[in-house]
């Protein structure tokens, strides 16, 4: 009789553990282009323009800092999933649906490392709010 594997090896650990190391190291270069681009305030400016661009300039630029500041609070969160994801791992219980304690498939590990639902869990949780 087939017997339910209740965690993933110490060698599938280490490969996972890799995987989100090199996640966290882009991410958090990406988080760090983001937050210049928010503070980078010398720039090409429209000092020497007419005032009607340099307002629609000034604008836009305000929309872009938002939005950058929304993209940098996503990838800091984004972070912090990984490196949740990385004390599971130290804790054997990478890969366990919080929900169904069963492991979450390796294919969905791969896509989405941080992962705490199977999609099992995660579309019946989604169907329950509906």
């Amino acid at each position: 009789m087939f017997e339910e594997k209740l965690r993933y090896s110490d060698e599938e650990l280490e490969f996972f553990k890799d995987l989100i190391l090199k996640k966290i190291e882009k991410a958090e270069y990406d988080l760090k282009v983001l937050k210049e681009a928010i503070s980078n305030s010398a720039g090409n400016g429209t000092d020497d323009t007419s005032p009607t661009f340099k307002a629609f300039e000034e604008g836009s630029e305000t929309m872009s800092k938002e939005a950058n500041a929304q993209l940098a609070a996503r990838q800091e969160k984004f972070i912090r999933d990984l490196k949740n994801a990385l004390l599971r791992i130290e804790n054997k219980t990478y890969g366990i649906c919080r929900e169904t304690g069963r492991l979450i498939p390796k294919e969905r590990l791969m896509l989405v490392p941080h992962a705490t639902l199977s999609i099992e869990a995660k579309e019946g949780r989604n169907n329950r709010t509906k």
